[in-house]
């Protein structure tokens, strides 16, 4: 990012930034272990207030100046904002809709991490195995008096209380997935997930700096204010793919390997956003928007939610708070 040079360089420059940060983030998997929610649930809630700023500052407000100064659409320079930034979220959306298409089902709130830890699965299995042989353990035992007198142990298909148990497999741990093989398609799909959510990243710093000297707030100090911001969420997004990895048994390299592919698309993407906006200027106003609309979905659909699930909340809203208050510094101190 070099004052002066063309924009598409620009993106390409913030762009590789932001990537970086993904990768610094990710090698945090070598420095914690993957029972440090805490810090995880923190630095989620961090990122989503300064995505949250970001797209205000760096995104909503120009395309709103640039609405304005067209003088197309008078009182109404509302509506190319409000369009971009639905057309951003159910861009989102309806990428999420499609990995269940793909035959991929997980839950939204594992679309940020991997929720899944081989030990947890073990120990499930062991207690299930447990209760059922305490059972059958018990029934053998139940003796009835039959019309003669003598006693007979009662066979196990006519008691009509038994309770209802899992089947357990006679090899316990032929039901234990391997992280290698059966949550492979779990991994892809995380892979998958990240990818696709930091498509609108990369857009966001491709068309902010494309939009440089489009409008009085487009400048760029706006695009690297920008661009840093992102590199800032980018830094715990990393580490909330490398960490569960690790908790799955994978290898600390491996788990880094994946958390910083997750961000490779960046830069692809920014490249992409300027040379749309240099190609169609008066698009301007609509992309900037539809980048911060499929922020802000990121930040409401899968960020937070992930932040809380493990009874870290207030944590994850006070670090959103924090994240807010320092992009809003930076954009205004910097800009």
């Amino acid at each position: 990012m070099i004052l002066g040079y063309n924009p598409v360089l620009q993106a390409l420059l913030g762009t590789l930034l932001t990537w970086g940060l993904t990768a610094a983030g990710s090698a945090l998997v070598f420095i914690f272990s993957s029972g440090q929610r805490r810090i995880l649930d923190g630095s989620l809630g961090f990122a989503a207030g300064v995505m949250l700023a970001a797209s205000f500052w760096s995104l909503l407000e120009p395309a709103i100046e640039l609405a304005e100064d067209s003088g197309k659409f008078g009182a109404f320079a509302f509506l190319p904002v409000a369009v971009g930034f639905i057309l951003g979220a159910a861009f989102v959306y309806f990428t999420d809709l499609l990995i269940p298409w793909l035959g991929i089902n997980v839950s939204p709130q594992t679309s940020l991490a991997l929720n899944y830890d081989s030990r947890v699965i073990k120990e499930k299995y062991e207690q299930q195995a447990t209760d059922h042989q305490e059972y059958e353990n018990e029934l053998s035992i139940r003796i009835d008096k039959g019309e003669n007198g003598e006693p007979y142990q009662r066979r196990k298909g006519v008691a009509h209380n038994q309770p209802d148990l899992p089947a357990v497999s006679h090899t316990l741990k032929d039901n234990i997935p391997a992280p290698a093989s059966s949550s492979w398609r779990r991994i892809m799909l995380l892979i998958f997930a990240i990818t696709i959510h930091n498509i609108p990243e990369g857009l966001a710093v491709g068309v902010g700096f494309g939009a440089v000297g489009k409008s009085p707030s487009a400048t760029f100090e706006s695009a690297r204010n920008l661009a840093i911001g992102i590199g800032i969420q980018n830094f715990p997004e990393g580490l909330a793919v490398s960490l569960p990895l690790h908790g799955a048994g994978f290898s600390p390299w491996r788990a880094f390997w994946y958390g910083q592919l997750s961000g490779m698309v960046e830069p692809l993407a920014g490249i992409f956003g300027a040379f749309a906006i240099a190609l169609a200027s008066p698009l301007l106003p609509y992309a900037l928007a539809f980048a911060a609309g499929a922020m802000v979905y990121v930040v409401m659909d899968d960020i937070i939610p992930e932040a809380q699930i493990c009874g870290n909340g207030k944590l994850a809203s006070w670090t959103a708070i924090l994240g807010f208050v320092v992009m809003m510094s930076l954009d205004v101190g910097l800009g």
